[in-house]
């Protein structure tokens, strides 16, 4: 007897041993540029310890009620296409770094994609059978690369809630020609809505929560806003029992950054590279040690390392910043 009660303590052990040491993702969102990459292109991703990219093919719209969306053209960057897609996975594959396929609409003079709808019955059917063409496209490419996370859609809100039964079919479609895991990037004032968590592996939030409407946050002040929001987080997580992914986190090395976290307009502002530290600081605090909590990708990193961010830059990008250096450590842990 106590022979099998020490070797059920030791699984209990094992098991909970085990769950500690999953491996979060610690990934950054790679923006497509104009060229194929190389060695040159992925180092710094492996520095700074980054074991995912999310790679972002792109469909364009002209306006929030356009039905069509072109996509997979010769006059788009090649790595917004399909073949650049599965030229940058591979790369990043043979170093041993894992992919999210996050495909993204691009709506002209860049209008919020949350926004999207169509004002008639027949506008809805040609923007859902175009939708359909361009997320099967990067579902196949995504099931042919083996691509360990696919994500159906990023920030579409009216259009998920205006078409519900739509969404549903286009997440048995993609399970049809792609066997890995799936999510969908909701928007941080989106994700309580989206009516599918169950159909998918991961609930997906872009993580731009309002925090603080201080000039330059501390950690502690960082910290106290999401107190809020993470309760909000963790009941929807709870609803549906399934694994909490940030699609997108990050902040820009701005004053006020914790205002708006999405706001990407004030070009012309100063530069706070603490404040981006800081809220970075904060969000690893309050979910990477959580067991209910997947990981997330840092928003945005650029190919050319050399070229990019730097301590006159104020965008959200941490290349070449004090950002860059904390994130090192924080995905070495």
């Amino acid at each position: 007897m106590k022979t099998k009660n020490f070797l059920l303590l030791l699984l209990i052990i094992l098991k909970f041993s085990c769950k500690s040491q999953t491996k979060k993702i610690n990934g950054v969102s790679f923006v497509a540029s104009r060229d194929s990459i190389n060695n040159k292109h992925i180092t710094p991703v492996l520095k700074a310890q980054s074991n995912y990219v999310a790679l972002m093919p792109f469909g364009f719209i002209r306006d929030l009620s356009t039905p069509k969306i072109i996509h997979n053209t010769n006059r788009q960057w090649f790595g917004e296409t399909k073949n650049g897609l599965l030229q940058y996975a591979e790369r990043f594959q043979k170093e041993g770094v894992k992919i999210m396929v996050k495909p993204h609409i691009w709506v002209y003079r860049g209008e919020f994609t949350g926004n999207i709808k169509m004002t008639s019955e027949e506008n809805w059917q040609v923007l859902e059978n175009s939708y359909l063409s361009f997320i099967l496209t990067y579902a196949n490419a995504a099931e042919k690369l083996k691509a360990d996370i696919f994500c159906i859609g990023t920030e579409l809100e009216q259009f998920v809630i205006n078409r519900p039964d739509y969404w549903q079919k286009v997440i048995k479609e993609i399970r049809k020609v792609y066997k890995g895991k799936l999510t969908y990037a909701a928007n941080w004032d989106e994700f309580k809505r989206v009516p599918f968590w169950s159909e998918l592996d991961f609930i997906g939030v872009d993580a731009y929560f309002p925090l603080t409407d201080k000039k330059s946050p501390s950690v502690a002040d960082f910290e106290l806003g999401w107190t809020p929001h993470k309760n909000e987080i963790i009941k929807v997580q709870k609803q549906f029992n399934k694994p909490v992914l940030f699609t997108e986190f990050g902040y820009r090395s701005v004053d006020f950054s914790g205002k708006e976290p999405w706001n990407s307009n004030r070009v012309e502002d100063s530069v706070n590279l603490k404040a981006q530290v800081n809220g970075l600081q904060a969000i690893h605090n309050q979910f990477w040690k959580e067991d209910w909590f997947a990981g997330g990708f840092v928003w945005k990193w650029f190919h050319s390392h050399e070229r990019v961010g730097g301590e006159k830059n104020n965008r959200f990008t941490p290349q070449n910043k004090p950002a860059e250096e904390l994130l090192r450590t924080l995905y070495s842990q």
